[in-house]
C-alpha cells in the first residue's frame, strides 16, 4: 500500500474532486452522478471524481491509497462506496473547489477501481461550517486499485446524509449518448469562449475608464472624452451628472479662463467672441472661420508667446496660445456634456502640469457638481 496524501482539505460546497486533465468536472455536480445508483462519489464523467462531504465548508480530514488489489473492508467508516476510475492523462490531482489548492496523485493512465469511504457524515452536515481552529467532525479515505471497468455501488450506508445522497443519484435522468455528450461540449466550448471574450471586454472596458464604468451617456460623447478620463475620472462623472445648463455654463468659464490664462481674453479681436460665447450668440468674425482664427492668432503681435510642460511632463514647449484656442469652438459644441468636457481638456492642456488647480477651481465656481450621474 502507498499513501498519496494524509492531511486536512479545505471543503466548499460540500465538494472535492479529482481531476486528471480532462474537462473539469467542477460544477457539474447533475453529469457527474447520472445513471449511478451512489450519491457520494460521482464518476460518470470521465477523467474526473466528484467527491461528496456532509460538510458544507470547512476542514476535512483526508487520506488517499493506492493498493496493489482490492483492499479489506474496515470496521471504522460509516459509509462506504466503490466507483471504476481512468485517468485522461499522467497529471492527475486531488482538487479543492474552483482550484484554490490541489494535491498530485502518482496514479497510472490504468483503469482502476475506487473505494470512497467516510465517517461523521451526519456530523458534518448538522454543524454545516467548521472555522478554522475548530476540530474536525469528518474524515475520508480514497483508496484506488486496478481492476476492470464496473459498475458503482453502494457497499456500507449508515448515515441519513448518505441515504439522502444514494436517492438524489438514483432519481437522476439518466446520463446523455455520446453524440449528446457531444454536442453539450460543444455549445459549452462556445460558451466558454464567449465568456472568456465577455470578460476581456469587461477589463479592457474598466481599464479605458480607469476602474469606473461610464453612464451611457458617457459612453456614447464624443472629442476628447478619453483624454479627460486620464486625468480626472471624478470629474467627468460629476459634469455628466451635472446637466446641459451647468454643462453649458461650465464650457463656456472654462474657455474664458483659459483664454484668460494663455493671455488671449483682452485682444481685441478675440474679446468680442468670448462675450457672444457668454450671451449664446454666434461667434463673430474672424471665429466663424476656424482656419482664419489660427492665422490671426499666429501673425498678429498682439497675441503672446509663452509656454507650459505638458501635462505628462514630457514635453516643455508647450504653446498656451494654441492649446487654449480650441476651447472656444469646444464651447459651442452641440452636445453641451462634449462641449463641457472639450473645454476643460483644452483648458487643461493650457495650465499644462498646473492642471490639477483648474480642476479644482472649476468645483469651487460650480458646487452643483457633487457627484456622477445616476
Amino acid at each position: 500500500m502507498q499513501t498519496l496524501f494524509a492531511g486536512e482539505v479545505q471543503v466548499s460546497y460540500w465538494q472535492l474532486y479529482v481531476e486528471s486533465d480532462a474537462e473539469p468536472i467542477c460544477g457539474d455536480l447533475y453529469a457527474a452522478f447520472a445513471g449511478q445508483v451512489n450519491g457520494l462519489c460521482g464518476a460518470a464523467v470521465p477523467g474526473g471524481l466528484f467527491l461528496s462531504t456532509g460538510l458544507h465548508s470547512g476542514h476535512v480530514g483526508f487520506t488517499v491509497e493506492l493498493h496493489a488489489t482490492a483492499p479489506e473492508f474496515s470496521a471504522e467508516w460509516d459509509d462506504i462506496v466503490e466507483v471504476s476510475f481512468r485517468p485522461a492523462s499522467p497529471h492527475v490531482a486531488l482538487v479543492q473547489w474552483a482550484g484554490a489548492a490541489s494535491w498530485a496523485l502518482d496514479l497510472d493512465e490504468i483503469d482502476y477501481r475506487v473505494r470512497y469511504c467516510g465517517t461523521g457524515m451526519d456530523e458534518g452536515r448538522a454543524r454545516d461550517t467548521l472555522l478554522e481552529g475548530e476540530p474536525q467532525v469528518e474524515r475520508r479515505l480514497l483508496q484506488f486499485w486496478p481492476a476492470p471497468a464496473a459498475a458503482d455501488r453502494v457497499i456500507r450506508q449508515t448515515s441519513k446524509t448518505a441515504e439522502a445522497s444514494h436517492a438524489w443519484a438514483r432519481a437522476l435522468p439518466s446520463p446523455p449518448t455520446g453524440e449528446e455528450r457531444a454536442e453539450a461540449e460543444r455549445l459549452a466550448a462556445t460558451l466558454a469562449h464567449e465568456r472568456e471574450a465577455a470578460e476581456a471586454h469587461r477589463r479592457a472596458d474598466e481599464e479605458a475608464w480607469q476602474g469606473r464604468l461610464p453612464s451611457d451617456r458617457l459612453r456614447h460623447v464624443g472629442g476628447n472624452i478619453r483624454g479627460m478620463v486620464q486625468l480626472d475620472r471624478l470629474l467627468v462623472d460629476e459634469v455628466d451628472g451635472a446637466g446641459p445648463h451647468t454643462q453649458r455654463a461650465i464650457a463656456r468659464w472654462t474657455a474664458r479662463r483659459a483664454y484668460t490664462v494663455a493671455g488671449l481674453a483682452e485682444i481685441d479681436w478675440i474679446a468680442p467672441a468670448l462675450d457672444a460665447l457668454d450671451a449664446g450668440y454666434s461667434l463673430p468674425p474672424p471665429f466663424d472661420d476656424w482656419d482664419d482664427v489660427w492665422r490671426r492668432l499666429v501673425n498678429d503681435p498682439q497675441v503672446p508667446d509663452t509656454v507650459v510642460i505638458s501635462m505628462d511632463g514630457t514635453h516643455r514647449t508647450i504653446s498656451q496660445q494654441a492649446a487654449a484656442m480650441p476651447a472656444i469652438f469646444d464651447a459651442k459644441e452641440d452636445d453641451p456634456l462634449q462641449g463641457a468636457l472639450d473645454a476643460l481638456y483644452a483648458a487643461a492642456v493650457t495650465f499644462g502640469r498646473r492642471y490639477p488647480a483648474l480642476f479644482d477651481e472649476v468645483r469651487r465656481t460650480f458646487p452643483e457638481l457633487v457627484g456622477p450621474a445616476k
